[in-house]
């Protein structure tokens, strides 16, 4: 699996956990090994340019995800894994509103990303969340993955719900 990950926001973020957390979430989705995702972190100014730009947004957004072969994804054996490599797509995070996120539910920035690129992940799988029935499933899906990477990385479990997820 090829994670590329950058961090334009100018804010120390801890990028090997949210790595982490983006490689779990899709490998126990079952992607193909061989799946692409870029990941990219950005300041306020350059999300409400993309949020405007790509979401008819106003103000900047916690996460965007840009998936590239929505109708492609290879999710392993089960659905005849390819040898070639696939684009999921780019998740592009927004610090500084995790940031305030997370201050307004009661956990950390850190906490905050995480839940926002297993998020971006889901979406770029195909998961949504704009009606009742699909939200229950992502956001369940969600805390499901949240909380088996945190047993597993801080010996802690999550509720795995988001602070105040924006549109993506």
């Amino acid at each position: 699996m090829s994670i590329e990950i950058a961090n334009e926001s100018g804010v120390d973020v801890d990028t090997d956990a949210i790595l982490a957390v983006a490689r779990h979430a899709l490998d126990e989705m079952g992607v193909n090994p061989l799946a692409e995702l870029s990941i990219l972190l950005v300041d306020l100014e350059y999300m409400t340019e993309l949020n405007h730009r790509w979401m008819d947004g106003d103000g900047p957004t916690d996460v965007l995800a840009f998936p590239m072969d929505e109708g492609s994804v290879d999710h392993g054996p089960g659905e005849g894994a390819g040898t070639e490599p696939t684009l999921l797509g780019d998740i592009v995070l927004c610090p500084e509103v995790a940031a305030k996120q997370a201050g307004n539910v009661g956990h950390s920035t850190a906490d905050e990303l995480h839940l926002l690129t297993v998020h971006g992940v889901l979406h770029l799988l195909g998961y949504d969340h704009a009606e009742p029935e699909e939200e229950r499933e992502m956001f369940g899906l969600q805390a499901r993955l949240l909380s088996g990477w945190q047993a597993k990385n801080t010996g802690r479990a999550s509720d795995g719900q988001p602070g105040a997820v924006g549109p993506v």
